[in-house]
């Protein structure tokens, strides 16, 4: 198993040009890139496959961006959302922000989506180590008045 697999990002865009663009600027980027229409599309997508961070556009027919990163974030707390939009007033980066996403980019700035890409699926995946690390070292030991407790442990323990 690689030690840093490649990343993936669905990306949700209904403009086809973008779609293709953002899929082809990944790509060269080494980012798997998976770019649907649709917030119908992106939960068939999610029902089958796992993402490293959702890239969404605010501007969606049927459910907007901003609505679909609300349920995004209600049902996955851990995955980075990024928007990445034409809807470039300080309003729409708020109601981004506040709907849960982790970040917002205005469209055409392809260097700070990039930049922002790799930054937040960087730190969810140190996140993650932190979150495997603690679960798997089991209990702490405790501190009484200053100085650790052994006792405890090692008479559970049977020792």
């Amino acid at each position: 198993m690689p030690s840093n697999p490649q990343a993936r990002v669905l990306a949700v865009d209904d403009d086809q040009d973008a779609c293709e663009m953002l899929h082809v600027l990944l790509e060269s980027h080494g980012i798997d890139a998976k770019c649907v229409r649709s917030v119908a599309a992106a939960k068939l997508a999610l029902a089958v496959e796992t993402f490293d961070l959702y890239l969404l556009d605010s501007w969606l027919p049927q459910v907007d961006g901003f609505e679909f990163c609300r349920q995004l974030r209600a049902s996955d707390s851990h995955t980075p959302i990024l928007f990445y939009s034409g809807a470039a007033y300080d309003t729409d980066k708020q109601r981004g922000l506040a709907a849960g996403a982790n970040g917002y980019v205005a469209k055409p700035d392809v260097e700070a989506l990039i930049e922002t890409i790799s930054n937040l699926i960087a730190n969810a995946r140190t996140e993650v180590v932190g979150r495997d690390w603690e679960a798997a070292r089991g209990p702490s030991l405790e501190r009484s008045s200053g100085s650790l407790s052994l006792s405890a442990h090692i008479s559970a323990s049977g020792a």
